[in-house]
């Protein structure tokens, strides 16, 4: 099942990350795990930034689902640019998306995927409300 990215979302948030050899699978092209690891490291990255760092006596973020949409290869030495944005905030959610370039080749998306980021409290391992600061920063 393919899923879309909304055209109506806010970019948050840029990084490159360089292609190692040990990112690629037995038939040579990046390894489809590792998609999912850029994201997560772009996430992580942009979270610090805002300065949002998981309390785990307290609150934080959780991701409750991910995807990714692969449509073409990235390989050694590419350098990937993904730029990361943010719509929908709910009461307790938000959605993150991702897309993935070649730097070498500016607009040729080669994967898009997203995340769904629950607020949580860790103690209590519920979902509570997101912050203020945060709806704000994932807001139009």
């Amino acid at each position: 099942m393919k899923i879309e990215i909304p055209e109506k979302k806010k970019l948050v948030f840029e990084t490159r990350i360089a292609v190692r050899w040990g990112d690629m699978d037995a038939m040579g092209h990046l390894n489809n795990t590792t998609y999912f690891r850029y994201m997560e490291t772009a996430r992580i990255d942009w979270f610090r930034a805002i300065g949002c760092v998981p309390d785990a006596q307290g609150e934080g973020p959780v991701i409750v689902n991910a995807f990714c949409n692969f449509y073409r290869q990235f390989e050694y030495p590419d350098e990937v640019l993904l730029k990361m944005y943010v719509s929908d905030p709910g009461r307790t959610t938000f959605e993150s998306w991702a897309t993935m370039e070649k730097v070498a080749e500016p607009g040729v998306v080669c994967a898009a995927g997203g995340a769904t980021t629950i607020w949580v409290n860790f103690p209590q391992q519920k979902a509570v409300t997101l912050p203020d600061w945060l709806r704000a920063v994932v807001s139009d």
